[in-house]
């Protein structure tokens, strides 16, 4: 397991690189793209990320900040297991095959919840870490939430370019008609062929792209009207009342939670 932080991400692409396990990642700042046999995979708090053994790519940032991902590499045996296939299997695996998934909330706050209990080395029990790993794999592969439906070269090109563009403006006020001109699409287009492919509509997905962000800050912060406002809510109440209609408990609730001692992913 590697908790990967790169400060700074160009738009070049790195120089092509070569994992031979299989990986499961789990963005969760910033943004990348990955560029792997022909796909451009966006990398970005709302997705998870499967990575094949034995295939070259790189990697580019279109957004600056650089990004963060959790990214678990973990046995062949035990990974397949949990997939439901055969080791050989995993390579024709439809997660594998897509590349990545939309996260749902839940996954999302799993997610939250695992790496602020991770990081804390000194209080990690080596048992509980790899029973909250498992879990973690788990829901990523069974995720009921997500969604995702095969689309075009062009298509995908203009869902990405959409996603830079909410990732570049996260914290501002966002108009249809401003995404529209960035992408080059009309707003009924791009509403329709962004839901259809995403499975959420454009503000859905903002909205929980700014919570993945607010979940990772929160443990560190004392200031809760300051990370709205960080976020792109209009207010502490409106981030409040977005935040326990997606993940079941307030704000505060959820960093007292992620501030106690025993708060792994398995729990």
């Amino acid at each position: 397991m590697e908790n990967l932080r790169r400060k700074r991400c160009r738009h070049e692409r790195t120089v092509e690189d070569f994992s031979a396990d299989y990986q499961v990642c789990f963005p969760y700042q910033g943004m990348f793209t990955w560029h792997v046999e022909g796909d451009d995979v966006v990398g970005d708090p709302n997705q998870i990320i499967f990575v094949r053994g034995g295939e070259g790519y790189s990697i580019s940032g279109p957004v600056s900040g650089g990004y963060a991902e959790l990214i678990i590499s973990p046995d062949i045996e035990v990974l397949s297991e949990i997939a439901r296939v055969n080791g050989g299997g995993l390579f024709e695996h439809p997660l594998f095959r897509r590349r990545h998934l939309r996260a749902s909330p839940s996954l999302q706050i799993l997610r939250s919840r695992f790496i602020h209990w991770a990081t804390r080395s000194d209080q990690v029990d080596a048992l509980e870490a790899d029973e909250s790993v498992i879990a973690l794999l788990r829901a990523a592969v069974h995720d009921g939430g997500a969604h995702r439906v095969q689309c075009g070269a062009a298509t995908a090109r203009l869902i990405r370019r959409t996603k830079e563009f909410l990732e570049a403006a996260l914290s501002n006020r966002i108009r249809l008609d401003d995404v529209g001109r960035a992408v080059g699409a009309s707003p009924a287009y791009l509403t329709d062929v962004f839901s259809k492919v995403e499975g959420v509509s454009l503000h859905q997905y903002l909205m929980q792209l700014r919570l993945s962000y607010a979940l990772a800050e929160l443990p560190h912060t004392d200031d809760l009207t300051m990370l709205a406002l960080e976020t792109g809510f209009s207010s502490h109440s409106h981030f409040s009342a977005v935040f326990r209609r997606a993940f079941g408990c307030t704000p505060s609730q959820f960093r007292e939670m992620a501030r106690r001692p025993t708060a792994g992913a398995s729990g």
